[in-house]
């Protein structure tokens, strides 16, 4: 290497320690994926856009902002050049970017621990023009002929490239500008770099110059880009800002801004949020049991079903939207075949979820958020095209989400109990961490993320309960015990009300609360739940295949107050209606035992949209769907039931819905997972060795090869061979000889760390490995 010539990023790789060369592939796993034959194989991988592209974004803001200014001074870039273009000391952000290889040693390290820095070319082309500079003046210029270089020279004294780059020589030319020149350099010197101008390629000299900007152009102050564009040119702009890159730069993260929270009523409050939750997600698959809702041909649910499946869990649409894309989430709800046509059913997982304990049932559908890359929250919006976004739809997915979720949960934990933050300030420090991931996007995540931690209760008035921050340390069992400690006890009983109405002062065990949701309908929840019983609710039992007798006994067996009159009433005349009219398959049939019945049904104008007609004394026609004509019957004050072709009644029971868990993508991590210590210490040797084979120069095997294979064999010596795989892929690599036979050589390979075989007709080359070489 000459010692003017400043040395190549594979070059600075081979300088380095087996801990650095391990510290920049566990920074960047991305680059072990195959493992590199050799170093410079390591550096081209390194320097892909794709792999530059995700080391980049990571970066935090103080981070990125040194490689800003490394690439907008001339390089190599000093440790003086560089503290001064930051005002700041970067020292620790230059060896977080030497670590990664987006940066690296111009030389042999010095005092300041480097002797100048380099940039590779992708990491510029990623970075693009940094802080807000115009191109390098070289750059700029290169769209001027001779003779309007030789008129800048002479107007400007000196060779533009030498006078521009001179501070004294360009302060000197600055003092004598046109009035108005320095504001119009000012109005560029933050950025945006370019200007507008109308024939901005117009000749021009100091002599001719009648404006500011014209003067400026003969002064090559600025530059013309093209017909329509002036530009500054970075040095002038360096100059211009003192130095400084950046108008200010942030060192470190910013604090979070905090208050006082109650951890105790954080805890508790938080606990019924999960609670309740947990409850309204079994109210919405036992609604959806009951009466799916269709799957809208471009997927999704639609308008009406989610007010009605708002109005029926009690909650805006927006938590609703929540509650859905969680239980799609975890599995629970998924589309499915309904008979007709396809519809949002109950999986078989919710009935094994429905058999779990309040605080396990909750903990797995806040994993299942966790990991989601669905973004509930930007259901009821427009994608690009002007489409609605539709809860459950094809476009709501995104990458980012659980990346947002997982770092905003994090930094919640990490404040202390009894103190609570704000979402602007989480997105504060997130844009921070990572200011080119995400955009407006990420902080919409973060709005989110906070608003739906609350109603899942992992939060309480920006505060992380106890059991959040068990599970978020990744302790479910501790998380699951915490809650169980916050949550209130379930109650076993109701108070029924005259007015046809129970009243629940507190949770309810699981199963009584899905028994009183078959036979009577939510009218409010809170603190309690107000359940009402209607013709309807007590007729839906039935249908389920419940009996008076079985009303009667959950209602006299779970309240504490007598069963009222009007109740009993209610049920008794609903049980001797249910059934006496039915309705199958033809279209629809619709049959009664008592011709009355079917007579007065004729006569309703209410009905005429069934296309009634009598086939027999006890026997209807309808030219509807027998789903259609059962709930035509019903609002207008019938019980029918269905029946089936074998004349039996139908009984549809709400568990009896269901279809296979299809839950949407899950991720974890953006890129390839941390390497394990043993891999990394695997790959730096395999570096290692395919570097040492690839200055080894192989011999053609002799006539007696497979002697000096026995002999290294025999003599416990490692040799150097050159082999093509089957893909006719060359490579070079050590490898120790334990046997030869059947044209099959036996070996430890140095490169993969194991024994293999290697077929002797492919080895191209074999060669001793020296003292100097293996070492």
């Amino acid at each position: 290497m000459s010692a003017t010539r400043p040395r190549t990023l594979a070059e600075d790789l081979r300088t380095r320690d087996d801990a650095a060369l391990a510290a920049l592939l566990r920074a960047r796993p991305d680059l072990l994926s195959p493992i590199p034959s050799d170093l410079t194989s390591l550096a081209a991988r390194a320097t892909t856009r794709p792999s530059t592209q995700r080391a980049i974004d990571l970066l935090d803001r103080f981070t990125l902002q040194v490689l800003e200014a490394v690439c907008a001074l001339p390089e190599p870039v000093t440790a003086a050049d560089l503290r001064a273009a930051v005002v700041a000391d970067p020292g620790a952000a230059v060896t977080d970017l030497l670590d990664q290889a987006l940066v690296f040693r111009a030389g042999e390290a010095n005092g300041d621990g480097y002797a100048g820095l380099m940039v590779p070319r992708t990491v510029r082309e990623v970075i693009g023009a940094p802080a807000g500079l115009g191109p390098p003046l070289d750059q700029a210029l290169l769209g001027y002929g001779p003779r309007r270089l030789e008129t800048l020279a002479a107007d400007i004294g000196g060779p533009p490239r030498e006078v521009l780059a001179d501070p004294a020589r360009l302060d000197a030319l600055l003092a004598t500008a046109a009035p108005g020149a320095h504001e119009a350099l000012q109005s560029l010197v933050w950025g945006p770099p370019t200007g507008r101008l109308d024939n901005a390629l117009r000749e021009v000299s100091a002599a001719t110059a009648a404006t500011p900007v014209e003067w400026l152009l003969a002064h090559g102050l600025l530059v013309a880009g093209d017909v329509r564009t002036v530009v500054l040119p970075r040095e002038v702009a360096l100059h211009l800002r003192a130095g400084r890159v950046h108008p200010e730069v942030q060192p470190t993260l910013p604090e979070h801004i905090t208050g006082p929270a109650d951890a105790r009523r954080v805890d508790s409050t938080a606990a019924g949020e999960a609670a309740t939750v947990v409850r309204q997600l079994e109210e919405l698959l036992d609604l959806w049991a009951d009466l799916p809702p269709r799957v809208l041909r471009a997927g999704g649910l639609g308008v009406r079903d989610r007010a009605r499946t708002a109005t029926a869990l009690d909650v805006s649409e927006d938590v609703m939207t929540l509650i859905v894309e969680v239980a799609h989430a975890a599995g629970l709800v998924a589309a499915g075949d309904d008979g007709l046509d396809e519809a949002w059913l109950p999986t078989q997982t919710y009935d094994d979820w429905l058999d779990a304990p309040t605080a396990e049932r909750w903990v797995f559908l806040v994993d299942a958020w966790r990991r989601s890359t669905r973004a509930a929250g930007l259901a009821g919006g427009k994608d690009q095209r002007g489409r609605a976004l539709a809860p459950l739809g094809p476009d709501l997915d995104r990458t980012l989400a659980p990346v947002v979720r997982a770092a905003v949960l994090a930094d919640l934990a990490g404040l202390a109990p009894g103190q609570a933050t704000t979402a602007d300030s989480l997105s504060e420090r997130l844009r921070w961490r990572a200011p080119r991931r995400g955009g407006r996007l990420q902080d919409d995540l973060v709005r989110w993320t906070v608003r739906e931690a609350g109603v899942l209760g992992l939060t309480a008035g920006g505060a992380l309960a106890t059991h959040a921050r068990r599970l978020v340390d990744g302790d479910p069992d501790a998380a699951i015990a915490a809650l169980d400690k916050a949550l209130p006890p379930l109650l076993d009983h109701v108070l029924l009300q005259a007015d046809l109405t129970a009243v629940a002062p507190g949770p309810l065990r699981t199963d009584l609360a899905r028994s009183l949701r078959l036979v009577a309908d939510v009218e409010s929840t809170g603190g309690a739940t107000v359940y009402r019983f209607t013709e309807g609710s007590v007729r839906r039992a039935f249908d389920a295949g419940w009996t008076a007798v079985d009303v009667t006994d959950l209602l006299a067996s779970t309240s504490r107050t007598p069963v009222p009159q009007p109740l009993a009433y209610l049920v008794d005349d609903v049980a001797r209606r249910h059934g006496r009219m039915r309705v199958g398959a033809a279209a629809a049939f619709v049959r009664a035992d008592d011709e009355s019945v079917l007579t007065e049904l004729l006569s309703d104008k209410r009905a005429s949209a069934l296309r009634l007609r009598r086939l027999a004394p006890t026997v209807l026609s309808a030219q509807s769907a027998p789903e259609v004509v059962l709930e035509r019957l019903r609002e207008m004050g019938y019980a029918p039931a269905a029946e089936g072709t074998d004349g039996a009644v139908v009984v549809r029971r709400p568990e009896s819905r269901r279809t296979s868990a299809r839950p949407p993508a899950t991720i974890t991590s953006v890129g390839p997972p941390p390497p394990a210590p043993a891999l990394l210490a695997a790959a730096v040797t395999a570096l290692r060795a395919g570097d040492r084979a690839s200055t080894v120069t192989l011999s053609r095997p002799a006539a007696d090869m497979l002697a000096i294979l026995g002999d290294a064999a025999a003599a416990g010596e490692s040799l150097w061979i050159g082999y093509v795989d089957a893909e006719g892929r060359g490579t070079q690599r050590v490898i120790d000889p334990v046997a030869v036979e059947g044209g099959q050589v036996s070996a430890y390979d140095h490169l993969r760390g194991a024994m293999r075989s290697f077929a002797v007709h492919r080895i191209t080359g074999v060669s001793p490995v020296s003292d100097e070489t293996a070492s």
